[in-house]
Parts: C-alpha cells; sequence; structure tokens
C-alpha cells in the first residue's frame, strides 16, 4: 500500500464527510437523533473496512492511515460511530452490514456503550473468546454523555464466539477501544485549534486582532505542541497495530492524548471568550467531545497506572529501553 493510495483514500473520505456532515447535522444528533439515512451513506462508501483484508474483502489500508480516517471522521464531527465500526471489522478481518460497536465489559451487563442501542453488532470479551452479540440478542436502555451522544446500559444474552487476536493483551477490548478515542481526540483538537488560529485572526481588542498579542500567540503556539505530541503517539499506537506492543503503546496514545484535550480545549475557549460556551458557536461541539472521550476506555489516570506497572515489571534498568521501543513509531 503506497502513500499515495492513502492520500486519495483520505482525499475522497474528506469530499464525502464535507457534503454530507454540517452543524444542521451535528444539531440533530446532539441528544435528540440517530442518523439513519447517514450511516446507511457512509456504509456503502466501505470506508469503514480501511482494515479488513483485501482478500476478504475489505480495503487492507496500512493501520496508520486506517486511524487518520477515524481522526478525519471526528475533525468533522460525524456523529456515528465509524471508529467503533472501523475498529470491530478490523479485528474479526471480515465485512458486514450494519453498524458495530464493542464493550470492554467482560460480560452480562455493560454501561454507557457508545451507539449501544442502535447498533447491529456488539463484541465484547467473554471467557478468553470474543462474542460478536446481534441486536436481537440485546437489551438496551438509551442514555447519552456530555456531548450528547448515544452511551447505552445494555444486557447481552447470547452471541458467536471468535477466537480473539492472539496479538492483543489478554484479549481485552479496552487498548482498542482507547486508541479509537485517542484518534477521535486528534481530529476534534485539530478542528479546535484550527478554530482558535481563525478566531484570533478575526477578533479585535484595541485596534488590532488579538493574534497580535504575545500572550495569544505563547497561548496558540502551547495548543499546537499539544496537539502534535498527541498526533505523534496515536500515529505510533496505530502502526503498532497487530504487534504484542500494541496495547503498551495503546495506553502511551490514551494517557498523552487525554492530557492534551484537556490542555488544548482549556485554550481553545480562552481565546474564543464567553461565546465559546455558547451553543450558537461550533466550538462546543469539539470541546464537549473531547471533555467526555478522555474517559471512555480509561482515563488517563488509569492508563498511567497500567503503564507504571508496566515498567516496575520490567526493572528500573530496562526503562529507557522500554520507552525508547514503545515510542519507535511517533514523530511529530
Amino acid at each position: 500500500m503506497n502513500d499515495d493510495f492513502g492520500e486519495i483514500i483520505q482525499g475522497q473520505f474528506k469530499k464525502l464527510l464535507e457534503k454530507h456532515v454540517d452543524r444542521t447535522v451535528l444539531e440533530k444528533a446532539d441528544g435528540q437523533e440517530t442518523l439513519n439515512e447517514l450511516w446507511g451513506i457512509i456504509e456503502e462508501s466501505g470506508f469503514f473496512l480501511a482494515l479488513v483484508s483485501e482478500e476478504n474483502g475489505g480495503i487492507g489500508l496500512d493501520p496508520v492511515l486506517a486511524f487518520q480516517l477515524i481522526a478525519t471522521a471526528s475533525y468533522f464531527g460525524l456523529p456515528l460511530p465509524f471508529g467503533e465500526t472501523l475498529a470491530v471489522a478490523g479485528l474479526l478481518n471480515m465485512p458486514f452490514r450494519g453498524v458495530a460497536t464493542l464493550s470492554s465489559g467482560a460480560a452480562g451487563e455493560h454501561a454507557r456503550v457508545a451507539y449501544g442501542a442502535d447498533a447491529d453488532h456488539l463484541l465484547i470479551a467473554l471467557d478468553g473468546k470474543w462474542l460478536l452479540a446481534p441486536s436481537s440478542s440485546i437489551t438496551s436502555t438509551r442514555g447519552i454523555n456530555l456531548a450528547g451522544e448515544p452511551r447505552d446500559a445494555l444486557i447481552v444474552e447470547t452471541g458467536q464466539l471468535h477466537e480473539p487476536v492472539s496479538w492483543l493483551e489478554h484479549g481485552s477490548l479496552e487498548s482498542v477501544g482507547a486508541l479509537v478515542r485517542s484518534a477521535q481526540m486528534r481530529g476534534a483538537m485539530q478542528r479546535a485549534l484550527e478554530m482558535s488560529v481563525s478566531y484570533a485572526l478575526e477578533r479585535e481588542q484595541f485596534g488590532r486582532p488579538i493574534s497580535k498579542f504575545q500572550a495569544v500567540q505563547h497561548m496558540l503556539a502551547d495548543a499546537a505542541g499539544e496537539f502534535a505530541a498527541a498526533s505523534a503517539l496515536v500515529d505510533n499506537a496505530a502502526e503498532a497495530w497487530g504487534t504484542p506492543e500494541f496495547t503498551f503503546c495503546s495506553a502511551l496514545a490514551k494517557s498523552r492524548t487525554g492530557q492534551a484535550a484537556g490542555k488544548l480545549s482549556e485554550i481553545a475557549h480562552q481565546i474564543h471568550g464567553a461565546i465559546g460556551f455558547t451553543k450558537e458557536h461550533d466550538l462546543n461541539f469539539f470541546s464537549r467531545r473531547l471533555w467526555s472521550w478522555r474517559d471512555e476506555f480509561g482515563s488517563e489516570a488509569v492508563w498511567e497506572e497500567y503503564l507504571g506497572r508496566k515498567v516496575c515489571k520490567a526493572g528500573g534498568v530496562n526503562l529507557w529501553d522500554t520507552i525508547i521501543s514503545a515510542t519507535k513509531g511517533a514523530t511529530a
């Protein structure tokens, strides 16, 4: 798979989202309406098959480019479980019809599952296996997160068993969900940063744009640095897809991206002033997503504890080699 092909895929996906996702769509989806018609368009495009091999009817895209598609979806605010569906199809390496989501819960009741009541398929881990449950075997209760996205309580009865991939630590889906959220935060951060730069160039105080003030320039530079650092670790974790290092790299990405999301959204709202908090301004769609996604599939504290335990177990003398080995694919 060459770089040119990846750029073509990205370009086509952006054109699709530019055409079909606008402020009206975001308002409709904000805790109110499930957009089945929009999912039909996304499904027809086939981009969610990015990680499925060509032999099995997918695109067979490089994982780094595949997770960049998830970032692109969240840059436009696509209010659908595109990342979850892409990840489930990739883990099972098979195409399917309809929406898919995943839960890191082990069995029985699953709390706050993204689009759980709307999904045609739910992937969970169960007694050393994976269970792909159809919607007909799921009982759901609707809930939403701060961003107005569906986060439903589910009770799963039965489904089809699959062997977990061997490279995923304990077959746990938590790290997969963590990288999906990290990629989503990357896209939302890019949008919030671009909005902040644009607003700083337009908004005037004391007769000149606020972008001319050094304090504002420093804030924007800090935000850009946070975005670059987080993006590098998301790419690094995506590059580890299919290897035993994936869980560790995903933990690094979720931890660092969560930190960056908190800092960048804080700066974005400082730049915008009070208008950024209003529903009339688009920034609210992206900052509320960032605040919600930080806590899903493990907060920074959860993954930092995991990383600390792994490093301590390997011994302090191996700390430097562990860090270098785990971030070899990170380039800002």
